[in-house]
């Protein structure tokens, strides 16, 4: 018993991983009936999600004064959405030189998208909500934030005029609530995602990455090179040994990985930036959550990618315009977007027309959706815990005690 107790929660994870592979492997299309078991884990991890996002946010927001809140947002924004266009500009890139188009032509089957047909004004409109409690129940995460950046305000307001807040402190209590919750329900996530990955494994079959293989690897590849790149300037940055830093992004990479949904991880993602990577509650509660839906370097580099091979496939010419527009409707697209697995594809919908390529075209991508969704959740999550980390160092908000142990 004690060497069980022993093995990190990272380790556990991974075997859980593996196990999954190979029952899925062994058994095929039997162990369909085991789904439940992952689906009951996501449902309760996903439960606590939209009171940590509300929670956080309000008391990260409220505990700051205006100028601070200034400051912190707008060096925030900044990092986001270059990190986003640089990831975007990779993938175009990535794309360009060694994607073919006929690699699709071996993806056969027939697939239901949901389309997403939005003016800019739809999308700006939708970022604020009529009814809050609405939001909550659709677990709309960006009107969740909005609403939650204007409570943050209007209480950091409130605090300034009445000093002494009770409800600040109450909400640190409530926070704290949550975070245990969670922290319980992860103590079965081993299970949970080996069941998950069994059922994906037996039912889909390792097969479906084969044909896709080519893609999956530029994919992979160029989510590695981004993510090596923003370690090193992050080790430059704080003057930390980016092999420490690896290390310390290790559990929320691999629950990333085996997830594919960067608001399953949040929690993870939180709690590793404040009590492994050293940031303090203060910038980890304001730019995690931020940083789910206003920051998918992942997701930016799938979109550039999907639209050069689609665009091959098709044999339709990019021009060199054509090119600027699929970095900046990548970038754009991954503001306010669905941090749940499955959202590459809604993204795909939204910017796949708006470059005038054929939508049926996002069934192509459909069948390896949740293996590209393990490489995009990575970047998602792990370059959200590094822009904290250049924030809190910016604000001397990072404990490099707690980093360097």
């Amino acid at each position: 018993m004690k060497k069980i107790k022993t093995i990190s929660m990272t380790k556990q994870i991974l075997i859980g991983a593996f196990l999954g592979i190979l029952i899925g492997i062994i058994f095929k299309e039997k162990v369909i009936g085991i789904k439940i078991i992952g689906d009951i884990f996501l449902r309760m991890l996903m439960m606590p999600v939209v009171l940590l996002v509300m929670g956080a946010v309000i008391e990260a927001v409220g505990n700051l004064d205006y100028h601070e809140l200034g400051r912190i947002g707008g060096k925030m924004f900044f990092w986001f959405m270059l990190s986003t266009f640089l990831a975007a500009a990779l993938g175009m890139i990535l794309g360009k030189i060694f994607m073919s188009g006929e690699i699709a032509s071996v993806i056969q089957g027939t697939y239901i998208v949901e389309t997403v047909d939005q003016s800019i004004y739809d999308i700006i409109l939708n970022f604020f909500p009529s009814n809050i409690f609405s939001s909550m129940v659709d677990s709309n995460m960006i009107q969740i934030i909005v609403f939650s950046i204007i409570f943050g305000v209007t209480l950091s307001a409130w605090n300034a005029e009445h000093k002494n807040c009770k409800f600040l402190g109450m909400l640190k209590e409530f926070n704290g609530i949550i975070l245990k919750m969670i922290t319980i329900i992860m103590k079965i996530a081993p299970i949970g995602i080996c069941a998950l990955v069994a059922y994906t494994t037996g039912s889909t079959g390792i097969k479906v990455i084969i044909p896709l293989m080519k893609f999956l690897l530029i994919f992979a590849v160029g989510s590695c090179l981004h993510l090596i790149f923003v370690i090193l300037f992050v080790s430059f940055y704080c003057k930390v040994n980016p092999i420490r830093i690896a290390n310390k992004l290790s559990r929320m990479t691999l629950f990333a990985f085996a997830t594919t949904s960067s608001a399953i991880s949040l929690p993870i993602k939180m709690e590793d930036s404040e009590k492994k990577l050293g940031v303090s509650q203060k910038v980890s509660r304001l730019v995690n959550p931020l940083g789910m839906t206003l920051n998918s370097n992942g997701l930016a580099m799938y979109l550039a990618l999907s639209c050069i091979m689609i665009a091959q496939f098709y044999g339709i010419e990019i021009s060199a315009m054509n090119m600027i527009k699929i970095v900046i409707l990548s970038t754009l697209a991954c503001l306010g977007t669905v941090a749940v697995p499955g959202g590459g594809l809604i993204a795909l919908t939204m910017v796949v027309p708006s470059l005038g390529l054929p939508l049926e075209s996002i069934a192509l991508l459909s069948g390896i959706d949740w293996f590209s969704g393990m490489f995009r959740t990575v970047l998602n999550v792990d370059i959200d815990a590094l822009i904290a980390m250049i924030i809190a160092k910016d604000e001397k908000e990072l404990d490099y005690q707690i980093l360097n142990s």
